[in-house]
Order: structure tokens, then C-alpha cells, then sequence
């Protein structure tokens, strides 16, 4: 078992805007569209708790983020297959928290993941541990806007829900430092072996826009066990999406 002392002294790997590596055989395929990003800032100690063990939360300056992230699933895919259009293609909405681990790999930490489809949630709860709930969701696209809705149907909470507007503006030619942070995570730690296992992922660099937060009315982050977010986001970014791979879980050392 990795001790807090182990992981706190090792060194974060440096964020890279594009993947440190290329997964020649991935496990998964899948297109994410349609993305916005809404962040707030958080106290670590009341990240660390939720962490998986054998991670730490990841910081800038001594503060650290979560993250809610709502988007377009599209045509996952096992392997080499070709994505599946239906089942595959399906609204998302994430509560996410960003970790390292002994290791200095930065991640994420998925503390909700609301989708529309039955059976996705059920293979992701099963078959990786991950939180899928099903909800009932939808992503509209408006004239010079875009909104996600998602209302949670099992398991629950019951009531837990999110409406989130945007208004995307123009393209980011260069991001900043925190930016980048917040968007360039080439792996999930998750629970996989029991202590945090990590879960590679590629694809080409983001296309980020800045974006005006429309509206947003939510209560998933407190549903997710954290703070009911205060004032203003310290992030809203759009992005049109870009096609991912996702590679085997790693599981952690053993000591």
C-alpha cells in the first residue's frame, strides 16, 4: 500500500497539451463533441477524502478544481470495430477532481458520470467500476448557443439534476497554464485493482474556445460529495471535440 508520505514526494509529470504517448491498440474508441467545460476551485483537503487511495489531489498554486463537464458521446467502439451509432452515441455530464499519483501521473477522478443510455451504464459500472448513472438528458444546439440538461433517474440520488447554457466564443490560439491543466489529462485513476489503477487515454490536441456561461443551474457537485459551488466559475471553455482512445487499465504497483 502506497503511504501518503510516498505520493506526495514524487515529482507531478509536467502537463503536456499532447499526449506523452500513442496507444497503438486501444481497448476503447469513441468521439467526444460538443464539450463544455465549467470549473470552480476547491480546497484539497476537501478533494483528498474522495480520492481513490494511492492518489493525491493535483494542485496550482494550492488550490485544486472540480470540474463539471458535459458533452456528446459518440459512436463508442471495442477495439479496432467500428463505433456502435446507437448505443454508442449518447449525452454525458461529469463531476470530475484531478489527481496524481506516486507515479507523478496526472489524471481524473470521475466522482459522477450521468449518461442517457441504459446499457453503457450498466457495462461501465460493471465492467470498469466507473459511476455511471441513468439519466435523462439532452444537448441542444441554438443559434450562437449551446445547452445540456440531464435529470437523474437510477441509482440516485433522485432529484439530481443540471441545466447548463453556453455561448462559445472565439478559438484560443494559445491557452494558459491552468487551461491546459484543466483540459490535457491523459489518464483516469479509478479503483480498478482495489487501490488506484490508471486508465491511458490519447487523442489530437484540443480545439478550445473561451464561452460565457449562458446559465447554469445544477446540483450535482454537492450530489458528488463536495461544496455547493460559490460565485462565479474560475473556467468556462467550449471545445467541438476531438476522436479519443482509451487503453487497458494499469493497476498500481505493489509494494
Amino acid at each position: 500500500m502506497l503511504s501518503l508520505v510516498s505520493i506526495t514526494s514524487s515529482v507531478p509529470e509536467p502537463i503536456m497539451p499532447d499526449a506523452p504517448v500513442a496507444l497503438p491498440r486501444p481497448l476503447l474508441t469513441q468521439q467526444w463533441l460538443d464539450l463544455t467545460f465549467v470549473h470552480w476551485a476547491v480546497d484539497p483537503a476537501d478533494v483528498a477524502k474522495l480520492l481513490p487511495q494511492g492518489t493525491v489531489p493535483d494542485t496550482v498554486d494550492g488550490v485544486t478544481f472540480v470540474g463539471l463537464v458535459a458533452f456528446r458521446m459518440h459512436k463508442v467502439g471495442w477495439l479496432r470495430l467500428p463505433g456502435v451509432p446507437y448505443l454508442g452515441s449518447f449525452p454525458e455530464t461529469n463531476v470530475r477532481l484531478y489527481s496524481v499519483d506516486a507515479h507523478g501521473r496526472r489524471g481524473v477522478v470521475f466522482r459522477s458520470m450521468d449518461a442517457s443510455r441504459l446499457l453503457p451504464v450498466v457495462m461501465g459500472r460493471l465492467a470498469f467500476r466507473l459511476p455511471y448513472v441513468w439519466s435523462r438528458m439532452s444537448v441542444r444546439t441554438g443559434e450562437d448557443t449551446v445547452g445540456y440538461t440531464s435529470a437523474r433517474r437510477v441509482p440516485g440520488p433522485r432529484g439530481a439534476y443540471s441545466r447548463l447554457v453556453v455561448r462559445p466564443g472565439e478559438r484560443i490560439t494559445e491557452p494558459t497554464g491552468l487551461e491546459h491543466f484543466l483540459t490535457a489529462r491523459w489518464g483516469m485513476h479509478n479503483p480498478f485493482f482495489g487501490d488506484a489503477g490508471f486508465l491511458p487515454n490519447d487523442h489530437p490536441r484540443w480545439p478550445l474556445h473561451r464561452a460565457t456561461l449562458v446559465s447554469c443551474e445544477e446540483n450535482l457537485v454537492e450530489s458528488a460529495g463536495l461544496p455547493t459551488p460559490m460565485g462565479e466559475p474560475v473556467s468556462v471553455l467550449y471545445s467541438p471535440g476531438v476522436p479519443v482512445r482509451l487503453g487497458r487499465p494499469i493497476p498500481p504497483p505493489r509494494g
